[in-house]
């Protein structure tokens, strides 16, 4: 027998946690379903709880073999875990807007969210714990309520939840695909459409694990959905809107390279290193000149401008912006100035 299941059971949390379940989960057990919804509890631990009866599917108690409907009603008292808590950092974050339930904060580019691959201190994570009392922790003590997540070198919106059962509400809704998602971009090249769909699958790159590729359909490729609307074009780039569908992990950087047009400045998909004033064609201007060698931007050209929910607790739409970050301000200024067509 192991050691958990030998040990004294372990404390609940109070207040159990209401989750319906999605049509993905079908079929599922409970306890599997259970471990990927909460990927820092183990299936014992879960198994233990179901024992206990802190787990009710439609308000009757299961055994861990359930296999899940759609639509069933879980509701679930987690166990508690040791406070292994990420230490707080007094690192100065943007917030937008806050009250009891959640907090909607404007992340700068150069930010980790949460710590990895020994990148454990400056993440937002550790900001987090240092400017608010109480973050949920289901999603895993190194990630307080992190509900979904920006690349480093992405700027923008972001939601925090202050609770499990609030957390639990805002990920069904990325789940359903009820939140609204709007990110602003600036990519090379002239963009043929003025609107357009791009409709893919992704996978992990076979070799460098690090990036995501589009891909034939199968084996652990998913479908990735963009919707894009060009805001601006000039000689030699495009100021575009982005409103993914789904939420892959680089799908707008991968999407965008996909189509011809990486975005400025992602050394990752063919955007280059960065972006310099002599790349907008102005070396014959005397004035400007001197002003060649100038960085305008050098790291992805990509915001999360816009991001739309319903508040977790009172079913209030919300909607929340952010401006642009000042190198993209600049970015566009100088394209306003240099790159406008004739």
């Amino acid at each position: 027998m192991s050691d958990e299941l030998s040990s004294p059971p372990p404390e609940l949390s109070s207040e159990p946690i209401e989750i319906t379940v999605e049509a993905r989960a079908h079929g599922w057990r409970i306890d599997h379903y259970l471990c990927r919804l909460y990927p820092n509890y183990t299936r014992v631990l879960f198994q233990t709880a179901i024992k206990q009866e802190a787990v009710l599917v439609n308000g009757l108690p299961v055994k861990a073999a359930r296999r899940m409907r759609v639509n069933d009603r879980v509701s679930v008292r987690l166990p508690e875990l040791p406070d292994n808590r990420l230490p707080p950092e007094d690192i100065p974050i943007d917030i937008v807007y806050e009250d009891d339930w959640i907090a909607v904060i404007n992340k700068p580019s150069d930010m980790i969210v949460h710590p990895g691959k020994g990148n454990y201190a400056g993440t937002l994570a550790g900001a987090l714990q240092h400017h608010f009392d109480k973050l949920s922790d289901v999603a895993g003590q190194y990630r307080p309520g992190i509900v979904h997540r920006l690349d480093r070198n992405t700027s923008g919106i972001m939601v925090v939840a202050k609770d499990n059962q609030v957390h639990a509400k805002l990920s069904a809704q990325f789940e359903k695909r009820e939140v609204q998602k709007e990110y602003r971009a600036i990519v090379w090249g002239r963009m043929e459409f003025d609107t357009d769909f791009i409709d893919t699958f992704m996978c992990v790159h076979p070799r460098a694990r690090e990036k995501m590729i589009v891909c034939d359909e199968g084996g652990n490729a998913r479908n990735a959905f963009t919707y894009y609307e060009v805001i601006e074009r000039y000689q030699a780039f495009t100021y575009v809107c982005l409103k993914p569908r789904t939420g892959r992990t680089h799908q707008l950087r991968v999407h965008m390279q996909h189509i011809g047009h990486s975005i400025v400045a992602d050394r990752v998909y063919g955007g280059h290193k960065s972006l310099k004033m002599k790349s907008l064609g102005i070396q014959a201007e005397a004035d400007a000149a001197e002003r060649e060698n100038d960085v305008l931007i050098e790291r992805q050209a990509l915001h999360a401008y816009c991001l739309e929910f319903f508040h977790p607790q009172s079913g209030k739409p919300m909607k929340f912006e952010a401006p642009l970050p000042e190198d993209m301000q600049n970015t566009l200024a100088a394209l306003d100035q240099y790159q406008k067509e004739v």
